[in-house]
């Protein structure tokens, strides 16, 4: 049954994919290049539909998406195929290493308008997977459960005031996404929500936006919003609270300065309440984590961009390897993020860049804890094979104890392909050891090794779109023999917002 239906989504997929061209090639549109996003004035209400012409029943889409004045609607569907060979263990004599599996993601989203500044707004989220590898996976269909991941109401000029609340359940992205991003880490990217209450204050005179959040997010997915067919997943490793303050200022001249400050309440979970063996109990720490940082980022001349961030840590955490292991440390941790864009602005939109990263690691030779948190930043930022081989070392996703430095090219083929080629050089800053022993490192080298990723993005059309994506990974002297094989990724991916 499984093969059946991820191959009636690929005929899907190119009976859509033959009709977006034919629209595309009779409106005569191109595409544009990515941009990096830029702070808005304040958090979104819910997803917009991009400008469209509705490739199929265009009358009944058009009532669809607005029924009455006070509501609208939309929708969107994503199809990945995915096949990977030893992403997490590195070791290609183990049964385990394939992979080979579809995901089949649905969203609906609806805005129900209150009056001019409130508004109430979801998104209802359903993912299935059909499974051919490891053994490991049921060798079938997984329908899985579906979720609320947007349950908010928005209400602007609050109190007749240029601020603007978001309460509930809500995508809350700061910043480049470097240390908040996503909140749902353990059910991939089918989700990122944080529930949330967020506030923003806009000073247009100093050019300045205040931006101040308060996080409770729950581990299990059934705390605030039960799921239909609850499948008792973990959406993250443990209970989380906190509260962010975040600056972000214009006033400079094509520069943006940003501050911040993040508290993070980490309290472990009972593993108990889920079957799902995405979170062993070695990844749920219990943390007090206080991070001071801020960034930088402009324009100079016509050619170059520039981002620079950086953050301290302090507080305390429960460590989870060797000695270590269960027993409450002093955190002092360091972390930093670079990037240097370089745009030709040529027929064929040519850009180059070159960027540093670096997130602490332990010294298992101190008492205290060195280790960089990634805050709620747990996602595939630049590669989505590399956030696999920290699966037994940390967990999935915390790419932390990491030193990076990344060179790529990017550029348009036509007037819908883009090309994305990086090559990261990947070390560990210590030798700490592993939280599981499934992967064993090195106690003295720390090259991690070479990872090359190259994407090639489609454009139909506004509303159709896609990439091909390529990664492969060769180890370095970091890890140890029995886990030193190379590693590779390869997925097809095609979305149509409707």
């Amino acid at each position: 049954m499984k093969h059946r239906v991820w191959k009636a989504g690929l005929l899907m997929v190119a009976l859509t994919g033959i009709a977006g061209s034919t629209v595309f090639a009779a409106a005569g549109t191109g595409t544009t290049s990515q941009k990096p996003a830029v702070a808005s004035a304040s958090p979104p209400a819910a997803p917009a539909a991009p400008e469209h012409k509705e490739l199929f029943f265009p009358e009944f889409w058009d009532a669809f998406h607005n029924p009455t004045p006070w509501l609208s609607m939309g929708m969107d569907h994503r199809f990945r195929s995915i096949w990977a060979d030893n992403i997490d263990r590195l070791n290609d004599k183990d049964r385990q290493h394939q992979y080979e599996f579809q995901r089949y993601r649905t969203r609906w989203w609806t805005k129900w308008t209150l009056n001019d500044d409130i508004s109430f707004n979801t998104r209802l989220t359903w993912e299935f997977r059909t499974w051919d590898e490891p053994p490991r996976k049921p060798q079938d269909v997984d329908f899985d459960e579906a979720l609320f991941d947007w349950f908010n109401v928005r209400w602007q000029n609050v109190g007749g005031l240029p601020l603007t609340a978001v309460i509930g359940r809500q995508d809350l992205i700061l910043g480049s996404g470097w240390l908040v991003l996503d909140g749902t880490p353990l059910d991939g990217s089918r989700t990122i929500f944080t529930d949330a209450a967020r506030f923003t204050y806009m000073m247009e005179e100093q050019k300045t936006k205040i931006e101040l959040v308060y996080v409770d997010q729950a581990s299990e997915s059934d705390r605030w919003l039960k799921p239909i067919s609850d499948e008792d997943r973990a959406l993250a490793k443990a209970d989380e609270r906190g509260a962010i303050v975040y600056l972000t200022n214009n006033s400079v001249e094509k520069t943006q300065l940003e501050g911040f400050f993040i508290y993070k309440n980490d309290n472990p979970v009972d593993v108990a309440f889920t079957e799902d063996p995405a979170l062993p109990a070695a990844w749920s720490q219990k943390a007090e984590i206080f991070t001071f940082g801020g960034a930088i980022a402009g324009s100079v001349g016509e050619n170059w961009k520039y981002r620079a961030e950086g953050a301290i840590q302090t507080g305390t955490k429960t460590g989870n390897v060797g000695a270590a292991n269960g027993v409450e440390q002093d955190l002092e941790a360091y972390g930093a993020l670079t990037n240097l864009t370089y745009s030709f602005k040529d027929s064929l939109n040519n850009s180059v860049h070159i960027g540093y990263e670096y997130a602490s690691g332990d010294d298992p030779g101190t008492s205290d804890n060195e280790q960089f948190d990634l805050l709620w930043a747990e996602w595939p930022r630049w590669s989505e094979l590399f956030i696999y081989t920290y699966t037994y070392e940390t967990s999935i996703a915390e790419s932390t104890n990491l030193h990076r430095a990344n060179i790529g090219h990017a550029f348009d083929l036509n007037k819908q392909w883009r090309i994305e080629t990086d090559y990261h050089a990947l070390w560990a800053d210590e030798n700490t050891g592993t939280v599981l022993p499934v992967v064993q490192t090195s106690d003295d080298h720390k090259f991690r090794g070479h990872l090359f990723t190259c994407w090639a993005k489609y454009k139909f059309s506004p509303q159709l779109y896609g990439h091909l994506l390529g990664e492969y990974f060769t180890p370095g002297n970091y890890y140890e023999k029995s886990n030193n094989d190379d590693a590779f990724w390869l997925r097809f991916n095609v979305e149509y917002v409707f």
